[in-house]
Order: C-alpha cells, then structure tokens, then sequence
C-alpha cells in the first residue's frame, strides 16, 4: 500500500477528533464566548468616551470605571422603574379584578352586542380547580427557579463589565502587544480596523440612543395627555426597547403600555395602538434615515438580515449586536479592494437632484 494512503488515513482521524474536541470545548465555552463578546461590543461602545475623558486630564483607568458605573446606575434606574410600574399594576389587576372584568365584560356586551354574564365570569376566576387559579399556584411554584436565574444572570453582567473594564483600561497594552507581533504595514491594517470598529460601535449607540430620546419623549408627552399609570416608565421603556431590540423590538415596547391603558379604557388603548402604529412609520421613514445618516451607514436591507441572523444564531443578545457587526463588516468591505469606475448604463444611473430654488429679491 502506498505511503500516502496511511498519512491520509492519520490526516483523517486526527480532524476527526480534533473536530470533536473542538466541538465539545464550545458546547462547554459557549456562554463564555457569549459573555466576551457583548463585553467587547461594550468596550467598543464606551471607548470614545474614554479617550475624550483621558485628553482632558482624567486617567484611563478612572474614565473606564466612572463610565461603566453610569451604564450600570443607568441600567438599574430602568429596570427598577419599570419593575415597580409592572409589579404595581398587577397588585392593582389582583386587587380589583372583579372590577376590571366587570367593565371589561360591560365594553364586550356593548361593542359586539354579546350577552356575557360577567358573575359567572368572576366565578370561574375565583374557582380553585379553575385554569386561572391553577396556573396562579403554579408560578408560584417558579419563585426559586427565578430567583436563581436572577442571581446567574448578576454574575454575568458583573463578569461582562469586568471584561469590558480590562478591554478599555489596559486597550492601548493590548494593542500593542498584539502589533508586536506584526509588521509595520501589518500594524497599521490592525490599528485601521480597530478604529473602524469603535467609529461604527460608537456611531450606532449614538443613533439608537439619540432615536430613543426622541421616542420617549414623544411617548410621554402622549401617556401623559391620556392618563396612563408611570407615563415616565413606560416612555423610557417603548424608547429603549423600540431601539435597542431590532424588528421585534417596537411590537414588544407597545405590549406593556397598551395592556395598562386597555385595563382602564379601551378608547385609550386604541389610541395608543394608533399612536405607536403612526410614530413607527415616521420614525422609519423621516427620522432614521436623517439621523443614522453620518453614523451608522447601514442598508436597511442589511440591517433586517443582520438582525434576524444575529436572532438565529445569539438569540435576543445576537439581534442587539448584529447592526454594528454589519456596520463593521460593510465598512470594511467598502475599504478593501481596488475600485473601479462604473461604466453608464440606465441600471447603474444615479437618482437626478432636485432643483435648488432660487431666492426672490425684491426691488428697493
């Protein structure tokens, strides 16, 4: 037999278990390659706020930390308030249930001409056997399994912000360890690409946090107007989640509202279904556009891939890191390689601009 068949035969095997242990080491690693990740993305996010800290006299160190702990009092602020409006709203639903079925049943009877005995309604509630109560009984069941969830996930974040704190701190070290290893022209694609990745990181953080402002405050100014429980909560909640969760982030921003308002008035409700509905379009169509226009870059078409890949692939925590990942990658695609001029064609013709008007002078 000839001597390439048993190194063929040795290739084979030993990527066969390579294959293997490779697979098992990310099947065992792969929360740890999750939690880098994000914390790379944060790191990216923060360090331009870093470096103008560190120009004005600040150490890197402490501009890291002082960030970092905003982002996290920020986040607790969020959490807290909208906790409290939710856990509030359900003792008020658990406390006048009765009351809220009542009405509720009364709007049914008289939109759709129904005949529902809202009694008998509240008695299948109250029954024990009933699937209300049961399913009542078994979340109460859950408490533990949440609670240690919770405290899983608070080590998470604290390992994220540790990474991220390391990643910005010592980043020029890394950086130049990294480039140590390489040569010069080498050094400066890495260093061209590392700031690229920051500029666009940065860019899409400053866009969605800029478009979340502007929904929060449009959103409160309408809670308000309408009476709706914490109209400050659930402003800040429709503006963070409708940006920082691509596609299915507007659809669950809304949820939360619209059942609060639904459990004092349906008129109200439908408003702001209507409301949501309307400001979603503009927001697509007027204010998106002009505002991700110098900092993200991003096709539309590629944002909605991108999002819906990160989903499949990373879940929740994919779909948020996908528009810079895509922001990066096109930005780094538009740079490499040669590029050449595109011949005339009616395919290729660019879009005519309108005409400048000209300003009337009037006569003296």
């Amino acid at each position: 037999m000839p001597r390439w068949v048993w190194r063929a035969i040795i290739f084979f095997w030993l990527g066969f278990i390579g294959t293997l242990i490779l697979r098992f080491s990310f099947d065992r690693l792969n929360s740890l390659l999750l939690l880098l990740l994000v914390s790379f993305f944060l790191a990216l996010a923060i360090e331009p706020g870093v470096n103008r800290l560190t120009e004005r006299g600040l150490g890197r160190r402490q501009a890291t930390s002082g960030l970092l702990v905003a982002v996290v009092l920020v986040s607790l602020g969020f959490m807290t308030a909208i906790g409290t409006v939710v856990a509030s709203q359900i003792a008020d639903l658990l406390k006048n249930s009765e009351q809220y079925v009542n009405d509720s049943v009364k709007f049914i009877n008289d939109t759709f001409n129904t005949k529902i005995d809202p009694a008998e309604v509240n008695d299948k509630i109250k029954d024990p056997d009933g699937p209300v109560q049961n399913f009542i009984s078994n979340q109460q069941d859950q408490v533990v399994r949440v609670s240690v969830q919770a405290l899983g996930f608070i080590f998470q974040g604290l390992s994220m912000l540790l990474f991220a704190y390391y990643l910005v701190a010592d980043g020029p070290r890394l950086r130049r360890a990294i480039c140590a290893r390489l040569k010069p022209h080498r050094q400066r694609a890495v260093l061209d690409t590392w700031e690229l990745a920051i500029t666009k990181t940065g860019g899409y953080l400053y866009s969605r946090a800029l478009l979340a402002v502007v929904s929060a405050f449009l959103h409160w100014i309408l809670f308000q107007s309408l009476g709706t429980p914490a109209p400050v909560a659930l402003a800040l909640w429709v503006g963070l989640v409708s940006q920082f969760l691509p596609v299915i982030g507007t659809y669950l921003a809304g949820v939360l509202p619209l059942l609060l308002t639904l459990l004092n008035s349906p008129v109200r409700a439908l408003v702001v279904l209507i409301f949501i509905l309307v400001y979603q379009q503009i927001e697509n169509y007027v204010l998106a556009p002009r505002i991700t226009a110098r900092t993200l870059e991003l096709h539309p078409a590629l944002a909605f891939g991108a999002a819906i890949a990160g989903s499949a692939l990373l879940g929740p925590v994919g779909a948020v890191l996908a528009l810079p990942a895509a922001a990066m990658m096109q930005a780094l695609g538009a740079s490499w390689g040669t590029k050449h001029d595109v011949i005339d064609d009616p395919l290729t013709a660019a879009p005519p601009k309108p005409p400048k008007r000209q300003r009337r002078t009037g006569s003296s």
